[in-house]
């Protein structure tokens, strides 16, 4: 199944006063693995960098003047996410601002139904919280010590290990495959397992004080006792000559 991990970058909050899209990430994974294709774009807003923007991630004027405008690469983002399902957090945020985008160079919107918002799971899995992207990685061991700034490739790259985590995690290397693998050696599948002795023998249940208290109490039941059917000498030297 391939998913489309996917962050986006802002001039702002909100589209509609003027806000707009300044790069997209998207990882590519296929039944929940990473394949190695990724999807990385800044694009030139037509307008200023607001500062408190600019301090989230550190995409200047300078730096993206010489950028595509979303219309010019519109085509190329639609053709990688193609019908695939978008794991994103936070995707109302993102997806109002890629719908803005689109619908303003004439194509068409993506539906909200494609988005399946990590934020929400976070919620539903961990209701007290935090759940940002940062916190999730502090919760789930994931390194991410180089997100100085936000940005888009590298934060999908980092909710692709988040997703999976809150997919219930994964051992990509657990293959339910009969065939061996190349340099791995076939075992037959009517061989038993080998049981490794324990290094360290387990200690005795009974302290020997204790065993001859029960051999005791066991001598009095006589030799009709239900136990020695079970337990007594003549079952003892039935089990020695097995």
């Amino acid at each position: 199944m391939r998913e489309i991990v996917l962050d986006t970058e802002t001039t702002g909050f909100n589209p509609d006063k003027g806000d707009r899209v300044v790069e997209i990430g998207c990882i590519e994974l296929d039944n929940m693995l990473p394949t190695g294709e990724v999807y990385h774009v800044y694009i030139n807003p037509e307008r200023p960098m607001p500062e408190a923007a600019f301090r989230v991630h550190g995409l200047s004027d300078e730096f993206l003047r010489d950028k595509p405008v979303f219309a010019d690469i519109a085509a190329d983002f639609m053709a990688f996410v193609g019908e695939s399902q978008l794991i994103i957090h936070n995707a109302s945020f993102d997806m109002r601002f890629l719908n803005f985008e689109l619908t303003k160079c004439g194509g068409q919107p993506l539906p909200d139904e494609r988005a399946i918002d990590t934020l929400e799971m976070a919620r539903k899995k961990h209701p007290f919280g935090p759940n940002s992207l940062d916190a999730l990685c502090r919760r789930y061991g994931i390194d991410n010590s180089n997100r100085d700034y936000h940005g888009a490739l590298l934060d999908s790259e980092l909710l692709a290990q988040v997703y999976l985590e809150l997919r219930g995690g994964r051992q990509p290397g657990l293959v339910l495959d009969s065939a061996p693998k190349p340099g791995s050696s076939e075992v037959s599948r009517n061989h038993e397992p080998t049981l490794k002795a324990r290094p360290r023998p387990l200690s005795p249940r009974l302290s020997p004080a204790e065993a001859v208290a029960h051999r005791a109490m066991i001598d009095e039941l006589g030799e009709k006792a239900v136990w020695n059917r079970y337990c007594g000498p003549d079952r003892q030297k039935a089990s020695d000559q097995d």
